[in-house]
């Protein structure tokens, strides 16, 4: 057991907000594939957002589910002595975005514009989505609304296990998960510390009055049933947006599954058309690289 609880994920790339608390950000892969002037990730495709302007931030590292297709690590989840004042998350996003991001900047990386490193250094997006249930910080309304009155656009990614806090959030776009088209599928594959299915439904049930999205990971041979039973969840919702993304084996997550559980992107694409059909949805785009359809509700 290291001495810093923390020390394999600052390896890993992790910067922590402060000594006291799990709050943390890391650039995903495809701020830096945008940075050095490739491809952005799917948001960008589907809702304009720019990779390399974009900070992936948790607020704590606490999470009330073990999804087995979760890439992140359950044996690196910190105890959380504090939680971070949403001040200070505000007042180390540019510095701890720059030191993440060190080495590549125009000098060292000639492959990275003046003026797109000088871009990321002043982002204008969070996704608050790294690690961890945000919804499990005290504080989430509070700091989603200083990043509103900033001028952050704010994407918020939860597991759904707590619509009181999701009533009370107010960001750009709402992200809530939808993993198995029942319960008994849930308990088997989101393992939930708790009973929360209904919680879950509930979550889903508030998307409707705000611009939202579902998001359904499909593992192959776990989650990939009933695309009906999905659909009538789907409709009851009302977000606008559903992502059907498939699974992927990567990080730790290949210490659960197997590569077979993978699906490519013309099965998740079928899935995807399963579930339209059944549903007051319609296609909108996909992204082959992410495995990934979007649906937008008709209007």
């Amino acid at each position: 057991m290291p001495s810093d609880p923390c020390e394999p994920l600052r390896k890993q790339g992790y910067q922590f907000f402060s000594k006291s608390s799990t709050a943390a950000l890391k650039p995903c892969m495809w701020c830096k594939r945008a940075l050095a002037g490739g491809d952005m990730c799917y948001k960008h495709q589907f809702y304009g957002i720019d990779s390399h302007r974009c900070v992936q931030l948790t607020p704590t590292l606490r999470c009330n589910q073990r999804c087995l297709f979760c890439w992140r690590s359950f044996e690196h989840e910190p105890a959380e002595a504090d939680e971070c004042p949403p001040e200070t998350i505000l007042a180390g996003i540019h510095r701890f975005q720059k030191k993440a991001l060190a080495g590549y900047n125009a000098v060292l990386d000639n492959t990275v514009t003046e003026e797109r490193w000088k871009e990321a250094l002043d982002p204008k997006h969070v996704a608050i989505s790294l690690s961890g249930e945000p919804t499990l910080y005290s504080r989430l309304p509070e700091l989603i609304d200083l990043f509103n009155s900033k001028g952050y656009t704010t994407f918020v990614v939860s597991n759904g296990t707590n619509p009181e806090m999701l009533k009370r959030c107010n960001p750009f776009q709402m992200y809530v998960s939808l993993d198995a088209p029942d319960k008994e599928t849930y308990e088997r594959v989101c393992r939930p510390m708790g009973d929360y299915w209904e919680r879950v439904q509930e979550s889903l049930r508030l998307l409707g009055s705000r611009r939202s999205a579902v998001r359904i990971t499909l593992v192959k041979g776990l989650n990939d049933i009933a695309p009906e039973r999905y659909a009538a969840i789907l409709q009851e919702s009302g977000a606008r947006f559903v992502e059907i993304k498939g699974y992927m084996y990567l990080g730790y997550s290949r210490n659960r599954l197997v590569r077979e559980n993978m699906p490519d992107h013309a099965y998740v694409r079928a899935f995807a058309e399963k579930v339209a059909a059944a549903c007051d949805y319609r296609y909108k785009d996909e992204n082959e690289l992410s495995r990934v359809v979007v649906l937008e509700r008709k209007t």
